[in-house]
């Protein structure tokens, strides 16, 4: 004990951290700092549990795009403990986003982004960004064909901003095409540059917590002024402050165990995320799509009429920093109680209720061409043979129904035919099964003029009785 006494008093005499170290455990915290508090803790946590299965997965990684995919192959399925350190990578990450998602949900019911925390909201902004970020590298670095199509069809996207679009193109892909210096691109994102940000973010954050001091829970009739805010807010600590360490950690200390005994529960229980097959840039038939906690931009994206899609691509990811760096420019201060602000708990209602919806329709993919899909039934065609019938057998062997619904039977990628016969000529309904449209094939050249004609015949059938 004594060495170690020694040691440390050789260390603090060198560096002088022990008496920041001790203010910065021993902080007074508000009275009502109850279990709501802890979600900061919980990112930090995971946080640290992404560091130290990201080092290990390190070791066995090879960013090289003849060797990542192998790589992977081998650290799920050969390496040992690779599995499990992969699946609690994937869980960590999960976890750091939903954490920093429910976090700044809190922080906004709670009015705690008012004078003086408005940078620690910005911080916190930052930080759920650059947490996506690394989460979208990190799925980049799977390069598997799903890893390798989402990247370009994020560079396809990225076109399409005006002026800079093709400029943002080489960034994202390091150049005009996917290939080996797109992967040690993200590779280089994930690993040190967005670890870098997020380290020098968090490090921001903590300090101007303990500079600004944790929010007190809102009391109603009781608005942020900034004048006399500082002022009331030492008094109160003074009267009914009380030290973070030892009165106040043991909350973070128990909900970090739980959220690391969760995160390996889940890492054992569900395992890593599958990995497709190995990418090929031959098969243009691909269906990529981002993790779970970008679903439902992807279901946006997917659902929105293609006449709108292009200004969605460009302004909503703009609408939405515009949106989370004005919260505490436009509400500096007032009532921070939620009973005041029931525009605030509706908006945080409506937000989590779109995205919650998105994501499902994210999980469940009504656009995707439906492979499942049986031939129709005699009954559902109305014939058993003849022209109507023959069209039919061409709907089916051509895949016309993966993507179209004929009375509740196919796919939900196109359009639903139950009673195109109704909304279009025959003539329209050739020149678009030969020309083609959005999303569909031209089928001139892949179709004969009698399977054309029984097509029309069997589409010019379905109508409205």
């Amino acid at each position: 004990m004594k060495i170690i006494g020694n040691l440390l008093a050789w260390l603090e005499e060198r560096t002088g951290l022990k008496q920041p170290i001790i203010h910065a455990i021993t902080h007074p915290v508000p009275p009502g700092s109850k279990w709501y508090y802890v979600l900061g803790t919980a990112i930090m946590t995971s946080f640290i549990v992404q560091i130290i299965t990201g080092i290990a997965l390190s070791t066995l990684y090879v960013p090289s795009a003849g060797e990542a995919y192998e790589s992977v192959q081998y650290i799920s399925t050969q390496a040992p403990f690779g599995a499990l350190i992969r699946a609690m990578h994937y869980f960590g990450a999960s976890a750091m986003i939903l954490f920093t998602g429910l976090h700044m949900i809190r922080v906004y019911l709670m009015g705690s982004f008012k004078f003086p925390r408005e940078l620690n909201w910005l911080t916190g902004v930052a930080l759920l960004f650059i947490t996506v970020a690394m989460g979208f590298t990190g799925q980049i670095l799977r390069w598997d064909q799903n890893s390798v199509w989402t990247v370009a069809v994020g560079s396809q996207q990225a076109l399409r901003v005006p002026f800079i679009g093709k400029l943002l193109v080489e960034v994202l892909v390091s150049g005009g095409e996917v290939g080996s210096a797109t992967l040690s691109h993200f590779f280089s994102y994930h690993v040190f540059v967005f670890p870098a940000l997020l380290i020098g973010a968090i490090v921001l954050h903590v300090w101007l917590v303990l500079h600004n001091g944790i929010s007190e829970p809102p009391v109603v009739g009781e608005p942020v002024d900034p004048k006399t805010y500082r002022q009331k807010y030492n008094d109160m600590l003074k009267r009914e402050g009380r030290p973070f360490w030892p009165d106040a950690a043991w909350r973070d200390i128990v909900f970090s165990t739980l959220v690391v005994i969760a995160i390996f529960a889940l890492a054992l229980w569900l395992g890593p995320p599958a990995i497709e097959k190995p990418p090929d840039p031959s098969i243009v038939n691909a269906q990529p799509k981002p993790d779970w906690y970008l679903l439902w931009y992807f279901a946006l994206l997917a659902l929105l009429p293609h006449e709108i899609e292009d200004w969605v691509i460009v302004l909503a990811p703009l609408f939405v920093v515009l949106i989370f760096l004005s919260v505490p420019i436009l509400a500096p201060f007032g009532e921070r109680s939620p009973r005041r602000r029931p525009w605030a708990i509706a908006s945080v209602a409506f937000i989590v209720s779109f995205v919650l919806a998105l994501t499902i329709e994210g999980f469940r993919e009504p656009w995707t061409p439906n492979f499942e899909a049986k031939p129709l039934t005699p009954e559902i065609i109305g014939a058993t043979s003849g022209p109507i019938y023959q069209g039919a057998k061409v709907f089916d062997t051509k895949g016309c129904l993966y993507c179209h619904t004929i009375s509740g039977h196919g796919g939900k990628r196109g359009p639903d035919l139950t009673e195109v016969g109704s909304r279009l000529t025959n003539d329209q309904l050739t020149i678009r099964i030969v020309n083609g449209g959005y999303n569909m094939p031209a089928y001139a050249g892949n179709i004969s003029a009698q399977e054309l004609k029984d097509l029309t015949a069997f589409l010019d059938s379905r109508k409205n009785h």
